[in-house]
C-alpha cells in the first residue's frame, strides 16, 4: 500500500494526455477513478518514467483522441451521455474494451442506458422533415420511410493547399501539404455522410438541426470526399476556385509560392 502511494504521488495533480494527437487536460484523481481499469493501473500502479511520452512530455496513447473525449467523461462521474444520432457507438465501445472499463462497454452495448441517444441501426438518419421548414415536409416524409440517406440538402466543401512554380513555367509545379479540408453544412447531414472521418472539434456540441462552417476532415484527400458524397446520393452543383501569389520577390529568377483556396457545393 505505502509502495502504490508512493507511486502515485510521483504524478501531478493535473495531468496532460495525448492521445492520438488530441490533447487533454484533467486530474489525477479522475484518471484513477476506475479501480483496475488500464488508466488507473498506469497512473496508480506505475511511475512517470513508464510511460510514453510525446516531444512536450504529456503521457502519449495511441488510441482515437476524439472519442476519448467520452471516456473521460465518464471516468469523472459515471454516466453516459453520447449526442443525439451518435454513429460511433461500436468504435467506443471498443475503445471502453481498450481502458478496461466494463461497465462503459456494457452500457454501450445496451442503448436503453444512455440517456436516450439511439443507435445508427435503431435510429437510421435523422428525419429532415423535423428539422427543415414546413416546405421541404412532404417530399421528406414521404422518401425517409423507404431508404435512408433521402434528406434534402447543400453540403459545401473547401479545399486550401499551395504549391511553387520554379524559374521553368514548362518544370511541373511542386505542390505543397493541405492545409485543410472543410465542411460546411447542416450538423446533421455533415455526420450522416462523413462519419467518423469529420473532425468536430472545433465546434462539438451544436444540435442536429444547426448549421456550421468550422468541421473538416481527418483526411487530406479530396476524391475521398467525394465518394462519401457520392454515396449518400449527392451531387455537385457548383465550385469555385481563388489563386493567389503569397510570395512574390523582386528576383525574377526566384520560385514563387502560391496558395488556393477551392470550395464545392452538392446538393440533395
Amino acid at each position: 500500500m505505502a509502495d502504490t502511494e508512493s507511486r502515485n504521488s510521483t504524478f501531478p495533480d493535473i495531468v496532460e494526455l495525448n492521445v492520438g494527437g488530441q490533447v487533454y487536460v484533467t486530474r489525477l484523481e479522475t484518471l484513477t477513478a476506475v479501480p483496475d481499469s488500464l488508466l488507473w493501473a498506469k497512473f496508480s500502479q506505475s511511475s512517470p518514467e513508464d510511460l510514453p511520452k510525446d516531444g512536450k512530455g504529456r503521457f502519449f496513447f495511441d488510441r482515437d483522441g476524439f472519442l476519448f473525449r467520452y471516456i473521460l467523461d465518464y471516468l469523472r462521474d459515471s454516466e453516459l451521455f453520447l449526442p443525439e444520432f451518435f454513429k460511433e457507438r461500436r468504435r467506443l465501445q471498443k475503445e471502453a474494451d481498450f481502458f478496461q472499463l466494463p461497465q462503459l462497454s456494457r452500457r454501450l452495448a445496451t442503448p436503453s442506458e444512455d440517456h436516450g441517444s439511439p443507435t445508427e441501426e435503431e435510429s437510421g438518419d435523422p428525419d429532415e422533415s423535423e428539422l427543415t421548414s414546413p416546405t421541404t415536409t412532404t417530399n421528406s416524409s414521404t422518401t425517409s420511410s423507404s431508404s435512408p440517406g433521402t434528406g434534402a440538402g447543400y453540403i459545401t466543401v473547401g479545399y486550401r493547399g499551395s504549391y511553387t512554380i520554379g524559374r521553368d513555367i514548362q518544370a511541373d509545379g511542386k505542390f505543397r501539404r493541405v492545409a485543410r479540408i472543410t465542411v460546411c453544412s447542416k450538423i446533421c447531414l455533415a455526420k450522416e455522410v462523413f462519419g467518423d472521418t469529420l473532425n468536430e472539434s472545433r465546434d462539438p456540441d451544436r444540435t442536429p438541426d444547426k448549421y456550421t462552417s468550422r468541421y473538416y476532415l481527418k483526411y487530406n484527400f479530396l476524391e475521398q470526399a467525394f465518394d462519401r458524397l457520392a454515396e449518400a446520393g449527392f451531387h455537385m452543383v457548383g465550385c469555385n476556385s481563388t489563386g493567389t501569389c503569397s510570395h512574390a520577390s523582386s528576383d525574377p529568377g526566384e520560385d514563387k509560392v502560391w496558395t488556393s483556396y477551392t470550395e464545392y457545393v452538392f446538393s440533395r
